[in-house]
């Protein structure tokens, strides 16, 4: 008897030492959720988009959240997002989200990843009224969409200056989850310019979120986040959690960035995205150092690029960037965030420092082609569907090369390009056995081209013509 007693306690004991031990060396694991959800049933102006009400507001203290929920609720949508079909099938593709009224006449934002398996859109208001909606277009390189549904003098949310939040400061998070009408939690912004790296399947994506402690769940993608006079000062995109639910880190993409997306999307079908032509790296405290910095802020320009608008704006290598228009820009993302409220051919004042002098330089902003032309949507998408990005030659590859076309600068994956076995660093001198001489050129002759399309180009470096096929 005492013998199986003793059997008894030691085998309790190293039982309780074991999941002891596995609780000590056990790493919770992270998952980072973008708050789409399946589906269950249960003054927008042109002056407000162009930012003619640009101001600064700051909460009111004491804080009364009353007025800000009043105001952002009714504005607050359901969106269900489908395949179409059948009852059945339609519920097994179907997923739910959030958008935000923005126009009295329709317009509604929300998330790309909320709406970007559906091919229709049913939405419903917080009265419980139901639409079909338009997609009018969608930017997956900030996650965001525009809808558009047919009705007027609907209640619609007010854009805010995300700029002007303030860390510390209250704001609300407005969903419309699962059509339970609305759900509004409080929080306070606990930082600003934050990167999660979520979206990594664009090189030219924009992660600069203001993160809250607002409790948000899924199905709350694409809601507002509004500060205490109702105002939107963001989308709601994603949460941070070791659960699987809410945990405390909630990101919002800001509303002066959705703003000038949106309108992008609207007027063009597509963003315009005007670009320094840099390349550039944080400043840590070695770069800091060597550049003889009083702050181990800004950022660090590490390359410029030939006959782009910083290089035409006398910018150089290690010139470490800490402003844009009189904003302050401390990181990667705080500076990408600014950038990408101008198109090309805008110019903006850029302040950073060289050689620990403080210097100003007025930049024009260019596109991927490098020139300042605005893009045409039709444009884009022969590439895009062919799978590659271009840019015009610049004089001095021109010169060195002695030949004009067009650079391949990006080639998607599992793409028709991909499939050709071309290389980066192609340049397209020939479409068909037809000189072109720029990336116009070529975009012109891949639209009326037909059947058998063959590329023929050099690379810098290697002797000969090489030429690649594809059927169009």
């Amino acid at each position: 008897m005492r013998i199986g007693w003793i059997i008894f306690i030691t085998a309790l004991t190293s039982a309780i030492l074991s999941v002891g031990l596995y609780r000590c060396f056990e790493q919770p694991k992270e998952i980072l959720i973008r708050e789409s959800a399946p589906a269950k049933y249960t003054n927008y102006t042109d002056n407000l988009l162009s930012g003619n009400v640009q101001r600064t507001f700051l909460s009111s203290s004491p804080t009364n959240f009353i007025a800000g929920a009043s105001k952002a609720t009714p504005g607050v949508v359901n969106i269900k997002a489908s395949q179409g079909g059948d009852y059945f099938w339609e519920s097994l593709n179907a997923s739910s989200g959030s958008g935000v009224i923005i126009s009295p006449n329709g317009y509604i934002v929300t998330n790309n990843h909320v709406i970007e398996d559906g091919k229709t859109y049913k939405i419903t208001l917080h009265d419980k009224r139901e639409f079909e909606a338009k997609l009018i277009g969608s930017d997956p390189s900030t996650d965001l969409a525009l809808l558009k549904i047919n009705s007027g003098d609907l209640p619609f949310l007010t854009f805010g200056n995300s700029d002007s939040l303030n860390i510390g400061e209250w704001v609300l998070a407005v969903g419309n989850p699962f059509n339970l009408e609305s759900t509004v939690t409080a929080g306070i912004v606990s930082a600003k310019g934050r990167n999660i790296d979520i979206l990594k399947n664009d090189r030219y994506s924009i992660e600069s979120f203001i993160q809250t402690d607002a409790a948000v769940n899924p199905g709350n993608s694409g809601g507002a986040l509004v500060n205490t006079n109702g105002e939107l000062v963001g989308i709601n995109t994603a949460i941070i959690t070791r659960s699987g639910k809410y945990e405390g880190y909630s990101f919002a993409i800001p509303s002066n960035l959705v703003r000038k997306i949106i309108r992008d999307i609207r007027d063009f079908g597509v963003v315009q995205r005007g670009m320094l032509g840099v390349n550039i790296g944080p400043v840590t405290v070695a770069t800091a150092e060597r550049l003889n910095l009083n702050k181990v802020e800004g950022i660090h320009i590490t390359d410029i690029s030939d006959g782009s608008g910083a290089f035409d704006a006398g910018l150089l290598k290690d010139d470490v960037i800490i402003g844009i228009n009189g904003v302050s820009v401390r990181s990667m993302p705080e500076l990408q965030e600014q950038i990408a409220l101008f198109r090309p051919g805008n110019s903006v004042e850029v302040a950073y420092y060289r050689k620990s002098k403080k210097q100003y330089a007025t930049v024009t902003l260019k596109n991927r082609g490098n020139t300042t032309e605005l893009v045409n949507a039709r444009k884009g998408k022969i590439l895009e569907d062919l799978g590659m990005e271009l840019r015009n030659l610049t004089k001095t590859e021109q010169e060195r090369l002695e030949a004009k076309g067009a650079y391949v600068k990006s080639i998607y994956r599992n793409s028709i390009i991909e499939d050709t076995n071309m290389e980066l660093g192609f340049i397209i001198t020939h479409i068909n056995e037809n000189e072109v001489t720029t990336m116009d050129e070529v975009i012109k002759s891949l639209q009326v081209s037909r059947g058998v399309v063959t590329l023929g180009g050099v690379y810098e470096g290697y002797d000969g013509e090489y030429f690649y096929e594809f059927r169009k």
